[in-house]
């Protein structure tokens, strides 16, 4: 089982994500201001997690675009780690259903595979609270260009 508690160091994801995109880095982007942090990475798999406190609507809960942002974020490193280097790639789709909300500790989101194609990835994207339960099901579909 992963610790995922706030005091955990994460482990370097097997692909080094930080040199995709040119090496542009996370400063000044959405990953950055919701504080997301990548837990792994791997052409089918990814996972990271955001904390709720930040990324709430007003009643509290979870916003959903926070959900769908962290689901689109992991399937898409992902579908860039999927695609290599000389190759980009661009979310053509994604849709997600919430099932439940959350008003505190961390949702980790888990981007698995779905197919690993020549012009186009999908992931299923599975989001869960601190307690394992789904708060999110989230599907992305990416293209990839040459």
């Amino acid at each position: 089982m992963t610790d995922t508690s706030a005091s955990a160091t994460p482990p370097e994801p097997a692909v080094d994500w930080k040199t995709m995109y040119g090496g542009a880095g996370t400063t000044g982007t959405l990953f950055e201001r919701m504080e997301m942090e990548l837990l792994e990475l791997a052409p089918d798999r990814a996972v990271g997690r955001i904390p709720v406190k930040g990324n709430t609507q007003p009643a509290g809960l979870l916003h959903g675009g926070a959900s769908v942002v962290l689901a689109e974020t992991l399937g898409s490193l992902a579908a860039q780690a999927h695609a290599g280097p000389d190759k980009k790639t661009v979310g053509i789709e994604v849709s997600a259903t919430h099932h439940r909300g959350a008003r505190e500790g961390y949702v980790t989101g888990t981007a698995t595979a779905i197919h690993l194609g020549r012009t186009t990835a999908s992931y299923e994207i599975v989001i869960t609270d601190d307690a394992g339960k789904r708060v999110c099901t989230a599907r992305l579909t990416c293209l990839i260009l040459s």
